[in-house]
């Protein structure tokens, strides 16, 4: 099963979603920015890489939040989601993704997102209703 890393990132009481781009696995979805482990990373370094290669920006992971697993079609996958924080500017360069929004917490199960984020958007949005 492939580790999965995914990036939590709240500003202003919104999270950051973003869209696979046409040509992608899962195009059309809305993700959790993050990608694969790779060998001789942590978890977290595989996760603060995936966001400069995807999004072009500097990030800090944080303690875990969550994982979910789920077996696609191409291969079962452990996604472990991270809260994370921006280092510095915030201009994003979409790579994999055609699009990124900042959502409101109750408006993030509006979206058609993929199986395997679908449990932590649930606990963000449990954990920011509390």
């Amino acid at each position: 099963m492939k580790q999965v890393t995914a990036a939590v990132i709240i500003k202003n009481g919104k999270v950051l979603l973003t869209r696979r781009k046409q040509g992608e696995k899962l195009a059309g979805f809305w993700e959790f920015p993050g990608g694969k482990l790779e060998e001789g990373e942590t978890l977290r370094s595989c996760l603060e890489r995936e966001l400069l290669e995807e999004l072009g920006i500097h990030a800090k992971a944080g303690p875990l939040l969550a994982e979910s697993e789920y077996h696609y079609d191409h291969g079962a996958i452990r996604l472990l989601a991270f809260f994370t924080e921006i280092q510095g500017a915030e201009n994003l360069m979409l790579t994999v993704h055609d699009r990124a929004e900042w959502v409101d917490p109750d408006e993030l199960t509006n979206y058609k997102l993929s199986p395997a984020d679908i449990p932590i958007a649930l606990k963000i949005c449990n954990m920011l209703s509390e």
